[in-house]
């Protein structure tokens, strides 16, 4: 591991200093999400494996798989809030996790890709400009 690679801080550490502040501030969800989105001041991060996306995507946001996360560090924008999300939110809260070890300001979604596709169904993504 080279210098640049060493987390900020430990998963151990994190732990340790998780509290009920953090666990409320480690999600969002798909409404508030969508405003920063219009705001652009958030970058969605799909952490599905390719297939997943292959299938079906947003067509909006950044595709990372969550096993190339820790090689792709360098396409995410530190400088906004990065939110990790999948169908549900099993992965993407493991991705959010890593991300915070490795100093980002990250959030993961927690009504996951489906909630998002719910919000957005219809005509409702075009009208909000994403």
């Amino acid at each position: 591991m080279q210098a640049q690679d060493t987390p900020l801080f430990t998963l151990e550490q994190y732990l340790l200093d998780f509290d009920y502040a953090e666990r409320r501030d480690m999600k969002i969800g798909s409404k508030d999400l969508v405003k920063l989105l219009i705001e652009k001041k958030v970058v969605l991060v799909d952490i599905r494996f390719k297939e997943e996306h292959a299938a079906w995507h947003m067509g909006f946001g950044l595709h990372i798989p969550l096993n190339e996360l820790p090689k792709r560090l360098k396409e995410l924008d530190r400088t906004k809030l990065i939110v990790t999300a999948c169908p549900h939110k099993d992965r993407s809260a493991l991705a959010m996790v890593y991300l915070k070890t490795q100093g980002f300001d990250v959030k993961y979604l927690e009504d996951g890709l489906l909630g998002l596709a719910e919000l957005l169904r219809g005509d409702r993504a075009k009208e909000l400009g994403l």
